[in-house]
């Protein structure tokens, strides 16, 4: 699903006079320089990037300058895809491009500033939402990055850090007041789709945006977000989708951008339940398969009154293996959770199936068990009782 990128929500807006303007001393300078000496061969990718970065800055402070002053300086505003955002793009895409053509839009910019920061030991997150400026609330999404520095969460925007754009034109500007910033100050223009990335400890609601209303208000209940990004740390995709859902809903489907994600969430939670149901459902009737496979080749065996002969404990070990398979299958199944009519209908045919093979199997076993009692003359007269068939085939 592809969705408009941010336009005029770029433009800078500060209205500085410019018989105001004063000469200001950059306090990154010495960095910056040192940053833009990167060399070109170590720009096709983000580890290369990175090794330069790690390998002339000392403090994670340094890096994430360093990496902040590269991205926005090199990275061009494409204009003619400003449009054309698309969230659920590969990563690799969208870093790929910018290195490439060194033209992105905000996902662009912040899906390569953050991979050049976790590839540089920074701990570092993509953020996506919407935002807000001189009280206008953007119908279009924005990307920037929440970065992890001497155990404190800062906000930095390289999109918006990198210039403007006026009258369809891209005018190059690095802005520092995106760099390095407080969540409770970027707040104030930045609204994450999932309150768990505005790193505050008494979230803004959607609707609280909308109304400028983005002070701490300690009357609400307390969010321990620091616990809440460590759980997430340790959930499987699915799970933190699950819960981002949770918490998007909590904070007020307020517009289109935040019922877009949410359903687009809830559809990649749908698809996972169902693609987890079609491979438990495969893998049982795999297991199935292979376990009539392993009792004909028993019965064929038997048929030929264990001829080569084997010990009794490789004996048994043929029929248990196929017992085994059945109750593998068996498990799987019982793992599936609310299927559709046409599943279940595969599921019922399977189980009986099963059910069936598991019968014969346990005649063989049981059939076994006496075999194995007897002396060498008995066992030989066992075999004269009848003939074994072969117990079905394997499924398509």
């Amino acid at each position: 699903m592809k969705q408009a990128c941010l336009t005029y929500a770029l433009i800078i807006v500060f209205a500085i006079s410019v018989n105001a303007q004063k000469q200001v001393t950059n306090p990154y300078a010495v960095i910056d320089k040192k940053a833009l000496q990167l060399p070109d061969s170590l720009t096709k990718t983000t580890e290369g990037i990175a090794s330069y970065i790690t390998s002339n800055f000392t403090t994670n402070k340094e890096r994430v300058r360093a990496i902040f002053i590269w991205v926005t300086t090199n990275i061009q505003y494409d204009i003619d895809n400003m449009f054309a955002i698309n969230f659920y793009e590969p990563v690799e895409q969208k870093i790929s491009k910018p290195l490439q053509t060194r033209k992105g839009i905000c996902e662009n910019y912040a899906a390569l500033f953050n991979d050049i920061s976790v590839k540089s030991g920074i701990k570092s997150f993509v953020i996506e939402g919407y935002t807000q400026q001189n009280g206008f609330s953007d119908y279009i999404p924005h990307a920037w990055c929440a970065v992890l520095i001497d155990s404190t969460w800062l906000m930095f925007d390289p999109t918006w850090g990198s210039g403007y754009v006026s009258n369809s034109k891209f005018y190059k500007r690095i802005n520092n007041n995106y760099f390095s910033i407080p969540p409770a100050t970027l707040i104030k223009s930045h609204m994450p789709f999932d309150m768990l990335w505005q790193f505050l400890n008494y979230p803004i609601t959607n609707q609280e945006f909308y109304e400028g209303k983005t002070q701490q208000n300690k009357s609400k209940l307390f969010f321990n977000y620091a616990d809440s990004i460590r759980e997430f740390e340790n959930q499987e995709h699915i799970t933190q989708l699950i819960s981002s859902a949770r918490r998007i809903e909590k904070n007020g489907v307020k517009n289109s951008l935040i019922f877009d994600r949410l359903q687009h969430i809830k559809m990649e939670v749908e698809y996972d339940k169902q693609n987890k149901i079609v491979n438990l459902y495969n893998t049982a009737a795999a297991n199935y398969n292979e376990g009539i496979i392993l009792y004909n080749h028993f019965i064929e065996y038997r048929n030929k009154q264990f001829t080569p002969m084997k010990a009794d404990r490789e004996i048994r070990k043929m029929i248990d293996a196929a017992a085994s398979e059945m109750e593998e299958a068996d498990t799987k199944l019982e793992q599936i959770r609310n299927p559709d009519a046409n599943t279940m209908t595969l599921i019922n045919q399977l189980i009986k199936s099963i059910d069936d093979a598991s019968l014969h199997i346990n005649e063989q076993q049981d059939w076994l068990k006496v075999y194995f009692t007897k002396g060498k003359a008995a066992r030989r007269s066992m075999f004269y009782d009848r003939k074994v068939t072969w117990f079905g085939i394997p499924l398509n």
